[in-house]
């Protein structure tokens, strides 16, 4: 990694002390920086993360975080990552951190993606050292508030996907963060779920710059098929109420609809046309 810069990766995890994938799929990729797993003082595995990473693992209060950001409902309980998203700013100032990394707990493969004679292609990522350092060089030279790698979902259609699509408007589950000294710079993370689209969605609508890059993906396991994590909730509140918290972010441009071809399911659904600020070409200008 980068020897003037300091960067580390934060995985954020609950209630999977032996099966944080993330960990050894970030080294089995080439990674050979700082590793920190960021884990809440109410996680009943505490003890079991500590026994496995020792000082790796960074504990937080929700409690001190619970009036740092909106919810978005009324519900109870509070097992969901937009508390541990919330306090790693902190964390890293704590740290004396220049950037962070912050990615959940269940990535199980890291690859490049592009086209070649009209197909979609796919090679496992054995530098990952470099990736990180080129994002943070490209954080560095926009004015993005954040840079995250594409999803498996985001390549339906396989060559098509790829279509006008250098940088997509949107940062989802992985991060990259500068770490501002004033914590009202930070990036705020809003909703008991959805919170990583009702956030780039909300703050988009205002200007700020949430991006994805196409060329790097992230293949996790399913949703809702390992215990821990989120998965509980989502159990709990179902997809439905999972997509509708966007809708309430960003009713302008955001609604639920159904995806994928065959076994479809239900989705947040967004028209970019009505979620950020376009730029108009020149021509428009008034003499």
């Amino acid at each position: 990694m980068n020897s003037i810069k300091k960067i580390a990766v934060f995985i954020l995890s609950n209630g999977r002390p032996n099966d944080v994938i993330t960990y050894q799929t970030l080294k089995k990729h080439g990674y050979t920086g700082e590793i920190y797993i960021i884990v809440d003082d109410e996680d009943k595995t505490l003890r079991e993360y500590k026994e496995n990473y020792k000082d790796k693992i960074i504990v937080f209060s929700k409690k001190d975080y619970r009036s740092k950001f909106d919810m978005m409902d009324n519900f109870t309980g509070n097992k969901v990552i937009v508390y541990a998203r919330n306090a790693c700013y902190d964390i890293a100032r704590k740290l004396g951190l220049d950037y962070f990394f912050e990615y959940e707990d269940d990535y199980v493969y890291l690859q490049y993606r592009w086209i070649q004679g009209g197909s979609l292609k796919a090679k496992k990522i054995k530098d990952l050292d470099k990736v990180l350092s080129l994002m943070v060089e490209c954080l560095d030279e926009t004015s993005a508030e954040t840079i995250a790698f594409a999803q498996g979902g985001d390549f339906i259609g396989g060559a098509g996907s790829f279509k006008n699509n250098a940088f997509k408007r949107k940062a989802m589950n992985s991060f990259v963060f500068k770490v501002n000294q004033d914590p009202l710079k930070d990036t705020i993370f809003n909703g008991r779920m959805n919170d990583d689209v009702n956030t780039y969605l909300m703050k988009g609508k205002v200007g700020g710059l949430f991006f994805q890059i196409p060329n790097i993906c992230l293949v996790q396991r399913e949703t809702q098929s390992n215990s821990g994590g989120n998965t509980e909730v989502y159990k709990t509140f179902g997809t439905y109420a999972k997509s509708f918290y966007s809708v309430m972010a960003a009713p302008n441009c955001c609604k639920i609809s159904l995806m994928g071809r065959i076994n479809k399911r239900l989705h947040h659904q967004i028209t970019w046309k009505n979620a950020v600020p376009r730029i108009i070409d020149e021509k428009y200008k008034k003499q």
